[in-house]
């Protein structure tokens, strides 16, 4: 409602300026403001060298309000400051701007002439022009006994806060704030992109350094290989000769072990052995069962005994003769 009502006062449309205000005092029946507008076309001009380099502001405050906020907290107070080649004059409520005025020069005499305007238009505002402090900035001491005799009151000198005192008045441009999200939020994408291109490199140099470190592995096992291969060499080639002596030396492959073994297997007499073969690689033997039931019983008691667990043993179908005896035939590999 406010900020209603401020527009309608100003001469401008509202996209052109911008306001603000701030409480001075308020009661039951009424409230007091301190409203202040700014056109956007001056404050761009100002702020050009800034925006040039895209540095947007984060606040847009009255340097009055700062000063009163520190030196002036309560009370009515009258503050006169240097601004350029010119004084300003500002009426202070409870640390609240009332009313400021450019006063042209800082020669006594025209300070002299001025300064009692400025404190009857405040009177005329309803502002009281009586004030229990009168605030003259220290670069401006010659002035403070004319000051102090337009007044008629006591003048103090007061120096230049660092930092300025934190206000509540801010008249930023609503394109401002805009821009001033959108270059945080690109100045977050592009802390993230930092991130992830400093992570990425790091995850490059050590791949480098693995892939490094793998070559320089395989080579020395490769030298390594290449000064052990004299010995490998003889040591495969020892082992396949025992291999192909172990039929020879293993008592488990003595033909006369395994015809025992066999023969032990026999389930009945009805079951005979006709014929034995041994090899380095494989044995076979055939036989004659008076049922083909013989032949198979056989062939699983040869497959179960302990003494012949080093072979694999395979009976093809067993081929029935004509007294309806059966043939069959028994292999075995060495596992």
């Amino acid at each position: 409602m406010v900020r209603i009502q401020i527009e309608k006062a100003i001469p401008f449309s509202p996209e052109e300026v911008t306001t603000d205000f701030e409480l001075i005092e308020q009661n039951e029946n009424e409230s007091v403001i301190s409203a202040i507008a700014v056109r956007n076309s001056q404050l761009a001009e100002l702020a050009a060298p800034l925006l040039d380099k895209g540095i947007i502001p984060r606040q847009v405050t009255v340097y009055a309000a700062q000063r009163a906020t520190t030196h002036a907290p309560e009370g009515r107070a009258l503050l006169i400051y240097p601004e350029g080649e010119t004084l300003v004059s500002a009426v202070t409520e409870n640390g609240k701007v009332s009313m400021a005025r450019t006063l042209e020069g800082i020669a006594p005499e025209q300070l002299q002439m001025e300064l009692p305007q400025f404190a009857l238009s405040a009177e005329l505002q309803g502002i009281q022009s009586t004030f229990p402090n009168i605030l003259l900035d220290e670069s401006c001491y010659e002035l403070r006994d004319t000051v102090q005799g337009i007044m008629s009151a006591p003048t103090e000198l007061v120096g230049i806060e660092t930092p300025p005192a934190s206000v509540k008045l801010n008249l930023l441009p609503e394109s401002w704030r805009q821009r001033r999200t959108q270059v945080a939020k690109r100045g977050e994408w592009q802390k993230r992109i930092t991130l992830a291109a400093g992570a990425y490199g790091a995850l490059f140099l050590l791949f480098l350094v693995y892939l490094g470190y793998t070559r320089f592995a395989i080579a020395r096992l490769d030298r390594l290989i290449a000064r052990d291969s004299g010995p490998t060499q003889f040591i495969r080639e020892t082992e396949a000769n025992w291999k192909a002596l172990a039929p020879a030396i293993d008592s488990r492959f003595y033909p006369v072990e395994i015809l025992l073994h066999l023969s032990e297997s026999l389930p009945s007499q009805d079951v005979h052995i006709t014929s034995y073969n041994q090899s380095a690689r494989q044995l076979s033997l055939d036989g004659e069962a008076n049922t083909p039931a013989l032949a198979y019983q056989f062939a699983e008691k040869v497959k179960k005994n302990p003494g012949l667990q080093n072979f694999r043993f395979d009976m093809a179908s067993p081929r029935i003769l004509s007294n309806n005896h059966a043939q069959f035939r028994l292999e075995g590999k060495p596992k």
